[in-house]
């Protein structure tokens, strides 16, 4: 049985509460990452979207690469790979598979709302798959997360992000129920709405952010980024939703948006 001791609210680093101090801490999760998700359609979606738009090699940091499945298949097509996670475990994992397939890559354990370890202007290509953005806890926290990513990219430098829709969650009767609480949020709580509580992975209490897409649009542009290309995924399949630009922002299960910075 894995422990660890959460520190007190007031030593969590931005944007970690509990749940997520133990999840980054917990080297079960790491050592069972790849077998979990193995097969998973949304790990093929954003490969096989990312396969076909990030095709130039260059400077390309992973932020939030858990154990690497993007950092290390950049850094054997010719990429310069950076794989950022504030989970040592997840870090220490891909590091041992880099070595194990001969492949060069950096690791750097970091928060990824204060990536003060790179200086500005440094990658051409970010990444932040999977809603590693809406792990975040904190909407102010999520927003210096999407301001450093682009911090860190060079003039026209592009940036991978997959969240998670908000309205997904009208599919099923569960789903419903919380959106019906949501409505108190909205009214009331609005810092805390769309964040969805959890037991995760045998983590309980794990929250996620689910975005609307306005909202999305507005995180986005307000962090400076321009947005070049969305991919709506189909909830189930992890194929582009039919008919993609049609109330996308209800039919959607989550969004691969493609930005580059202005």
């Amino acid at each position: 049985m894995n422990f660890t001791r959460v520190p007190p609210a007031w030593r969590l680093p931005d944007g970690v509460d509990g749940p997520l101090w133990e999840y980054t801490h917990t080297p079960r999760l790491a050592a069972e990452e790849d077998a979990y998700f193995a097969d998973h359609p949304l790990f093929h979606a954003d490969e096989r979207v990312l396969a076909e738009r990030f095709v130039v090699p260059g400077r390309l940091v992973d932020l939030g690469c858990g154990t690497g499945r993007h950092a290390i298949r950049f850094a054997s097509c010719g990429f310069s790979v950076t794989a950022v996670d504030l989970s040592r475990p997840m870090l220490e994992r891909v590091g041992s598979k880099a070595r194990e397939r001969g492949i060069d890559l950096s690791t750097v354990q970091s928060n990824l709302c204060r990536l003060s370890c790179f200086p500005d202007q440094v990658f051409d290509y970010a990444l932040s798959m999977f809603s590693t953005l809406g792990m975040i806890r904190g909407r102010q926290s999520r927003a210096r997360a999407l301001q450093e990513a682009r911090r860190i990219l060079r003039p026209g430098g592009r940036f991978a992000l997959h969240v998670h829709n908000f309205w997904l969650n009208l599919r099923n009767p569960q789903g419903r129920r919380w959106l019906c609480s949501q409505a108190w949020r909205a009214a009331f709580d609005r810092a805390s709405l769309g964040d969805r509580r959890m037991t995760y992975r045998g983590i309980p209490e794990m929250n996620v952010h689910l975005y609307r897409w306005g909202e999305l649009k507005r995180e986005l542009r307000g962090a400076g980024f321009q947005i070049a290309e969305v991919v709506p995924l189909d909830e189930v399949s992890a194929t582009s939703i039919s008919v993609p630009w049609m109330a996308h922002s209800w039919r959607a299960g989550g969004w691969i948006v493609l930005a580059a910075r202005q």
